[in-house]
């Protein structure tokens, strides 16, 4: 009878195969884009803030509503874009905008919080990147995502390289 294969790799020994290897990044295709610092690919919440408020006249008082993190807090006071909006909750204190960015070509420097001014210049830096607006109240913590919308060029750059921890 034969004995069944077995493996003669050693524990702890490191084994490649072409399947290991990360697989390469496709760059998207570039698009014709007129003005970048024009937003495109739009998406507006507001029907879902109208929905929550709704649910909160309704309901009462829900802790989902008003649950923001206490980061985002500290961001909004300090990084925030103060707004002539008053809170829909607490009626008592002016909104914060906080504008988050997110792309592949921004490497390390994606997930940070722009102020309104740096976008256009991050529009002509990058060939896409999507730009998030919350809207805070530092009182009673209320916090909507307002809009989403693309920025950038069209132009795909090739993706950073990860710095190395130290």
């Amino acid at each position: 009878m034969a004995s069944p294969r077995q493996n003669h790799i050693p524990r702890g020994s490191r084994v490649s195969s072409g399947a290991a290897k990360s697989p390469r990044e496709v760059l998207p295709e570039p698009e014709n884009v007129a003005d970048p610092t024009r937003p495109r690919q739009i998406t507006d919440y507001t029907m879902q803030r109208r929905a929550a408020l709704l649910g909160l006249v309704r309901g009462g008082f829900q802790d989902d509503i008003c649950d923001a993190d206490p980061m985002l807090l500290r961001t909004a006071k300090y990084h925030g874009e103060p707004t002539e909006r008053d809170c829909p909750v607490c009626r008592r204190t002016r909104l914060t905008h906080l504008t988050y960015t997110f792309g592949a070509e921004m490497g390390e420097l994606s997930g940070r919080v722009r102020s309104k001014k740096e976008l256009e210049g991050l529009a002509h830096e990058f060939g896409a990147f999507r730009v998030y607006v919350v809207e805070v109240c530092r009182d009673c913590h209320w916090n909507h995502l307002v809009i989403s919308y693309v920025l950038g060029d069209g132009n795909p750059r090739a993706l950073p390289r990860r710095r190395g921890r130290a």
